[in-house]
């Protein structure tokens, strides 16, 4: 293991310059869990994982990584799975609606699409295609887009347990937009043993900029720094109406679970369930305050 370790560091000029992409399909497969997010966490975090005895918020989230292997969890982190889960437990109106699920590329029909929709792989994280016009798609580009995202196996990009043998789909949804007109805000809940403590307001998407806000659950900002992600003035972001509803609808959905964030879409119409995350930023958040790693840390109880 160790021979592997120096090799892969032997191939970093920068821990910034990190391509984990590279690093998962080199030599990343060789690793055990355990040895591969011990070395993410150093490279990223630029500190040692303590496993032992996890304080903070990012250490308690590699435990629950490697160790917390509740076979339930797969069921809800598939984006077309957990939708019957959330139908049970807060109601189908919930639900954004489905125009098709695909289980390859060729099935998609995009003459019968509408001119604005969303296409995502329902088996990993982070990887959305928006379209605006289709009149204006390049279906070659997006077809290879497609193809990529179902060959790829996403536990082995973070080791994040819950993804393992998903299957691999493709879901097409209607284009969402808030009171903007031209953009979706994410409402992001982060709850702790089943209780709502933080309220991530992501924005910007529509510029290709990430802007990241946090507010507690009252509505007061927390000034929350990292270095992956700068913020917007609090003032320009309005309180959500339905507030208290995605509050009480988090509290329900996070009930059971160590840590959970829940994430929303709030349009002018209706409030939407988004997905369900355990492990933001795969538990290595750039704080530029470490305090707010250990107070967050602080919060989290590991529920055995």
């Amino acid at each position: 293991m160790n021979t592997v370790i120096e090799k892969i560091k032997k191939m970093i000029t920068h821990p910034q310059a990190l391509g984990m992409l590279a690093l998962e399909q080199r030599l990343a497969r060789g690793l055990s869990d355990k040895a591969f997010v011990s070395l993410e966490y150093w490279l990223t975090i630029g500190k040692k994982l303590e496993l032992g005895n996890p304080t903070t918020f990012n250490e308690k989230l590699q435990w629950l990584k490697l160790y917390d292997h509740n076979p339930n969890y797969a069921a809800y982190v598939d984006k077309y799975e957990v939708r019957s889960l959330i139908e049970k437990k807060i109601g189908k109106q919930y639900l954004v609606p489905i125009i098709e699920l695909y289980e390859s590329v060729e099935q998609i029909k995009y003459s019968r699409l509408p001119s604005q929709f969303v296409l995502k792989p329902t088996h990993t994280s982070g990887n959305v295609l928006v379209c605006h016009n289709k009149d204006n798609l390049d279906v070659q580009l997006v077809n290879r887009k497609l193809e990529s995202w179902l060959k790829r196996d996403y536990y082995w990009v973070h080791r994040e347990w819950p993804y393992k043998n998903i299957k691999p789909r493709i879901i097409c949804e209607p284009l969402l937009v808030d009171e903007s007109d031209f953009e979706l805000k994410d409402y992001k809940i982060l709850c702790f043993n089943g209780i709502p403590k933080i309220i991530q307001v992501m924005s910007g998407r529509s510029k290709r900029q990430f802007y990241l806000n946090h507010f507690d659950i009252n509505w007061n900002p927390v000034t929350i720094e990292r270095s992956d992600h700068s913020s917007l003035n609090p003032s320009d972001i309005t309180k959500p109406k339905r507030l208290s509803e995605m509050i009480d609808i988090a509290r329900i959905l996070s009930n059971g679970f160590s840590f959970v964030r829940v994430d929303f879409y709030h349009t002018p119409e209706n409030l939407y369930f988004g997905e369900l995350t355990f492990f933001p930023a795969s538990g290595m958040i750039q704080f530029k305050d470490e305090s707010v790693d250990h107070e967050w840390g602080s919060w989290l109880t590991i529920i055995h």
